[in-house]
């Protein structure tokens, strides 16, 4: 059966492999295509593109993006599939949340340090070049410069919301970034739902919001999801008239337990997906 990654980032946000690696290693997996779907920005897509084209086998790569909104408090990730990388409102807006992200990781930065911890912008931009500096490249110097021992220690102590290091981010609310993706072209899907850990009835009001907004799919098969939570997104699925999508939410080794196009071993998602989310453009 032909499989498919439609949840991938690379180091244009917080993954540590190239575009171009990742394509690399998709072909060497034999997966039929990847969606490149890095954080607030389609900056990679380009580089992803080219990439495939070099390869001796075939694979498609799907331009994407995984915007970060909110809703009634919560944060909420929504993927946009097959988006017009080159959509000015959409690299107008990416480049925005990327400007109010540097501005943040400043401020945590001057609050750690503030602490007493020999933390810099410039070092963890040199150990990352041409890369958008996240929490996870926090943590990343926090273990590397023994502040703490392992990656969930460094949000335990330093980079949790309940933590006084840390600095919340401005996001758009769901609404609006279903908007933008289907402006650009776009199909809207709602990312990893169970991961949020909402009651049902408010994961559901959600959803008819959302559905209402121009919300097209949602995550059925996810790395983290068991086996009963991928069958109730899939009952979602159905109740909602939302059509399936997947992915690993491959980061690279900033996600060293998560590997590409099989998630924690056990994620298959079918070609079969793809081309019915296709079939709606």
């Amino acid at each position: 059966m032909k499989t498919v990654d439609l949840h991938v980032h690379s180091n244009f946000s917080d993954g540590t492999l190239s575009p171009s690696e990742l394509v690399a290693l998709a072909a060497q997996k034999g997966l039929s295509a990847i969606a490149l779907t890095d954080h607030d920005t389609v900056s990679g897509v380009k580089e992803a593109l080219s990439a495939a084209k070099g390869q001796n086998a075939p694979l498609q790569v799907i331009p994407g993006t995984e915007l970060s909104a909110e809703h009634n408090g919560n944060d909420i990730h929504i993927v946009g599939l097959f988006i017009d990388y080159q959509n000015k409102e959409l690299i107008e807006k990416t480049s925005l949340f990327i400007e109010r992200r540097t501005n943040r990781n400043a401020e945590m930065v001057k609050r750690l340090q503030d602490a007493g911890i020999p933390i810099t912008l410039e070092a963890m931009q040199k150990d990352n070049p041409d890369t958008v500096i996240t929490r996870a490249h926090f943590a990343k110097f926090l273990v590397t410069h023994n502040i703490v021992k392992t990656p969930k220690d460094a949000f335990t102590f330093y980079l949790n919301h309940n933590t006084p290091y840390y600095v919340p981010r401005v996001k758009m609310p769901g609404q609006e970034a279903i908007r933008l993706i289907l402006q650009a072209g776009g199909i809207p899907i709602l990312a990893h739902p169970m991961h949020y850990k909402l009651e049902e009835h408010v994961l559901r009001n959600m959803i008819e919001e959302f559905k209402e907004a121009g919300l097209a799919g949602i995550e059925v098969k996810y790395s983290n999801h068991t086996k009963e939570e991928e069958a109730f997104v899939s009952t979602l699925a159905r109740e909602y008239n939302l059509l399936p999508s997947g992915g690993s939410d491959f980061h690279g080794s900033n996600k060293p337990a998560i590997s590409l196009g099989t998630g924690r071993g056990s994620l298959s998602v079918p070609y079969t997906y793809l081309e019915t989310l296709h079939s709606i453009l």
